[in-house]
């Protein structure tokens, strides 16, 4: 288990990060958000020991320090800025990251076929990394970061540029280390792949912990506030003069979005609503990670 307890970096004068802590269990998958510049790949920088908490808060793995050296071959680590050795072929790549993590040549080339095939690379292992598309390429580093299977797997912004179908690869892929028992951590900025994929999330707004919880508990934690209807009985202006509601949006013929002021509008508004006559839909939920993002940060920006 990773635990990351009370960790704090400052750069001058200038607090990058504030006091942030949370757990991640084996099996489990933690995603970070956060706006750009908010700390993310600080935080990442400080579990992987690349830069020090100088004395304040610490990160453990099992109870013990997490030492760099000790987990090399139990971690994976996938920044931000990606990077190849271009002249390298598929092949001499994966062989040369699969042994920097403690595996055979022989076991590089077992698993390296597994791997290809699962992320369908576009490519064959004696091709030039350089004679790659952009998209093969970035599988290509997916896979060296995933190959030597890590019990600790630390993935910045993974799914960026990659389309919704190499975008569900990775996810596969991302579940399958779960199923192994990995623990997990990534940042995105796609809510989708989040809810999607995270058993608990952080979110970090100019380096300080702003919310925290299972995906569930931290939509919940904003009751439901959100009312999909659909119904020729009404439209977009007579719903947003509706007692409670702050805002309509327009969905798809007759089919609205309300954002209600609290829960408790909710049951006034299907008698109005109604009538107590049959509408297509009517349906009273929380937020969407989303949304609540959304909302966090304008209330934090103000």
């Amino acid at each position: 288990m990773l635990s990351v307890e009370h960790l704090k970096k400052t750069f001058g004068d200038v607090t990058a990060v504030e006091d942030v802590s949370f757990e991640v269990k084996r099996g489990q998958i933690l995603g970070l958000i956060g706006q750009n510049g908010s700390g993310k790949t600080t935080l990442f920088r400080l579990i992987l020991g690349f830069l020090t908490s100088e004395g304040q808060g610490e990160v453990l793995w099992d109870g013990k320090p997490y030492d760099i050296e000790l987990m090399a071959n139990q971690l994976g680590y996938l920044p931000e800025e990606r990077g190849l050795y271009e002249k390298l072929t598929i092949e001499e790549q994966l062989i040369l990251f699969g042994e920097l993590r403690g595996l055979s040549r022989e076991e590089v080339l077992e698993r390296m076929e597994k791997w290809l095939s699962r992320f369908n690379v576009k490519g064959q292992p004696k091709d030039k990394v350089e004679t790659l598309s952009k998209g093969n390429q970035q599988k290509v580093q997916v896979i060296a970061t995933l190959l030597h299977e890590p019990t600790l797997l630390i993935l910045d912004e993974p799914f960026s540029g990659l389309d919704p179908v190499n975008a569900q690869l990775l996810q596969e892929g991302i579940l399958t280390l779960k199923e192994q028992g990995s623990a997990i951590i990534f940042s995105s900025h796609n809510m989708a792949n989040v809810e999607a994929l995270c058993d608990q999330l952080v979110m970090i707004h100019n380096g300080q912990q702003v919310l925290s919880g299972t995906v569930d508990e931290v939509r919940r934690s904003y009751g439901r506030i959100k009312l999909h209807i659909e119904t020729e009985r009404w439209d977009q202006q007579a719903l947003a003069e509706l007692p409670g509601v702050l805002e309509v949006q327009a969905r798809g013929e007759h089919e609205y979005s309300l954002r209600l002021a609290s829960e408790e509008v909710g049951p006034r508004l299907f008698h109005t609503i109604t009538g107590g006559e049959y509408i297509q839909q009517f349906s009273q939920q929380p937020p969407t990670l989303e949304e609540i993002f959304k909302m966090k940060v304008g209330e934090l920006n103000e």
